[in-house]
């Protein structure tokens, strides 16, 4: 069987899968912020209590957001401050008395779309996360594409393409640079195209301008709109370096069913070709898609003798 965890900044959570992707066992728990200590801790405490209740043992697959440096071995990245500069491969395995596989949280998310998800059976997938970041993984043949510097798929610290004059030089973007994909297409970046002027009082977030704009509220309706012409960009200079036969889009702005419809018309505009075949598709195993991909790290043959 196969053990997934999903080391998020808030929870930590495990999934057990048989060898067909059925899940057998899930369990979360908060996470311990800002304790790189406890987060070993609490690693190896849910992987004993899923073993328990299954009474096996399984392979050990973890989706970090972030990444390991390959010239350091260190945890690089990551908005989970407090795993920054820290051998987490290593401490695990050494906690845990086995080998572990960690992956990027959006490689994870890509992965299980395209082992038994929305994108199963597809040579060559894009992942999106569309949520408080914008994250991205690359999967062909059913293998994560991590590159020599483990940044593969990271479009959302890309600069948003065909900027317009006032969308120059951007917000500014935690990674130290200006304009980036991601605080364009983050919630934040959406909760800030629905003035403040208009009548509804204050800040909305991203999901109640989705929810009003699915109202046929005119204000909302543009942002989304506005929204969908960006994602459009963003995605037309993936598909020109890509060229996937499928985007999947998840976390929690993929919710917005708009955007299947109107991105596929709109990325035309930008992308090299005559005529573009990539679809665009809604996640199939929604939040759980991260942790089933950490399980789906390790083969059929490792699984089964880890």
């Amino acid at each position: 069987m196969r053990i997934g965890i999903d080391l998020g900044g808030t929870k930590i959570e495990a999934i057990c899968l048989a060898a067909d992707g059925t899940e057998l066992a899930r369990q979360r728990v908060v996470s311990p912020q800002g304790d790189y200590a406890a987060t070993i801790q609490t690693i190896v405490e849910l992987v004993a209590n899923i073993e328990q209740e299954t009474a096996q043992s399984g392979s050990i697959g973890i989706g970090i957001p972030g990444t390991i440096s390959p010239s350091s071995g260190l945890v690089k990245n990551a908005n989970s401050t407090w795993l920054i500069g820290k051998p987490l491969d290593q401490d695990l395995t050494a906690a845990l008395g086995r080998s572990v596989r960690l992956a990027n949280d959006a490689n994870c998310f890509t992965l299980s779309e395209a082992t038994d998800g929305a994108a199963k059976g597809i040579e060559l997938v894009f992942g999106v996360i569309l949520g408080t970041g914008v994250g991205g993984g690359i999967v062909i043949n059913g293998e994560i594409i991590s590159g020599p510097n483990s940044v593969a798929g990271e479009w959302g610290h890309n600069p948003l393409p065909w900027m317009t004059d006032d969308e120059r030089p951007g917000p500014d973007c935690y990674c130290g640079q200006s304009g980036c994909i991601e605080t364009f297409l983050n919630g934040a970046g959406l909760a800030q195209l629905y003035p403040a002027k208009s009548y509804q009082a204050g800040t909305l977030t991203a999901e109640e301008i989705a929810d009003l704009a699915s109202k046929n509220e005119a204000v909302a309706g543009m942002a989304i709109d506005k929204y969908a012409e960006r994602l459009a960009r963003a995605l037309a200079s993936v598909i020109n370096v890509l060229d996937p036969e499928v985007i999947v889009l998840g976390g929690g702005l993929s919710n917005i069913d708009k955007l299947y419809e109107s991105v596929p018309t709109l990325w035309q505009n930008w992308t090299f070709s005559d005529e573009i075949s990539t679809q665009l598709v809604k996640n199939q195993h929604g939040d759980s898609s991260g942790v089933r991909g950490a399980a789906w790290l390790w083969p059929d043959e490792a699984a089964e003798a880890p």
